[in-house]
């Protein structure tokens, strides 16, 4: 079995946290690096109910999307609900590992997997990374359909393909408008708007979406919006990670156990339709 200091190796070859932004929080934060690793859970959110899935799955280490600890902290007390998150961890001998903003420039990466679940093929990176001079790394992606769809069907497809949560798929702009060419960036992408109109895309896919900049980009040109939840747009992430660690432990001969948590943490739990909203 593989010590968790190569574990961590193979993962830091794949996302190296020089990489990430330089706000960010990525890396090991719970884990001895000569424990044994037989068996990897990936998740988006290192939330107290994960947490417990990986002791009941007997997980060795734990990888999430997004941090535990983005902004620091004077205490890991039981008393705070990260702090028994570690607390958890540490008692069970289970290490943490964080791939954020490292993950989503990666190639492949969270837009990858995102595009990959919708069926879209990548053209290029929306926002390239100049110190990639293969020019695939980069923040969200640009993408084209073999076959056009309306807004409404791409709609339909995102509501199909990613896992449900309580938001579904929003959208702004004309349902019946032709979709060729599809601008994606898991997780929030209101940011990216410039990117957006200058890849000339007829469709943008994201998260997060805010009420200034979406009614801005609509009067900007007809681009349509979908607006998906936070957490969907990121959970193909996990299923692409943990294929490329079990193409790893194969070749390592680690014979790794790697699983993929299926359970929902996107924070919203149920929407109420207003009476004769659009639909």
């Amino acid at each position: 079995m593989p010590r968790l200091s190569e574990v961590i190796a193979a993962l830091e070859n794949l996302w190296p946290a020089e990489r990430a932004e330089s706000w960010d929080a990525v890396g090991t934060v719970v884990g001895d690096p000569d424990q044994e690793v037989t068996r990897v859970l990936f998740a988006v959110d290192p939330v107290q109910e994960i947490v417990d899935e990986a002791v009941k799955l007997g997980a060795d280490l734990l990888v999430t999307h997004h941090p535990l600890y983005l902004r620091g902290t004077t205490t890991v007390a039981a008393t705070h609900f990260k702090g028994r998150v570690v607390h958890t961890l540490i008692k069970n001998d289970i290490a943490l590992h964080v791939a954020h903003t490292n993950a989503d420039t990666a190639d492949p990466g969270v837009s990858d997997a995102l595009a990959g679940a919708l069926d879209l093929r990548v053209t290029g990176p929306l926002v390239p990374d100049p110190a990639d001079p293969q020019g695939r790394r980069g923040l969200g992606r640009v993408c084209a359909l073999d076959q056009p769809l309306t807004v409404r069907e791409l709609a339909a497809r995102a509501a199909e393909r990613l896992p449900a949560t309580a938001q579904g798929i929003r959208v702004a702009g004309d349902l019946e408008a032709p979709v060729r060419t599809v601008a994606v960036s898991g997780g929030s992408g209101d940011s990216l708007f410039d990117h957006v109109r200058a890849a000339g895309v007829d469709a943008f896919l994201t998260a997060d979406l805010r009420h200034h900049p979406a009614s801005e980009a609509v009067a900007h040109s007809p681009l349509a919006l979908l607006d998906a939840a936070h957490w969907a747009t990121e959970w193909p992430w996990c299923e692409l990670a943990a294929g490329q660690l079990d193409e790893i432990s194969d070749r390592h001969g680690w014979d790794l156990r790697v699983h993929v948590s299926k359970t929902v943490t996107d924070p919203w739990t149920s929407h109420s339709s207003s009476p004769g909203a659009p639909n």
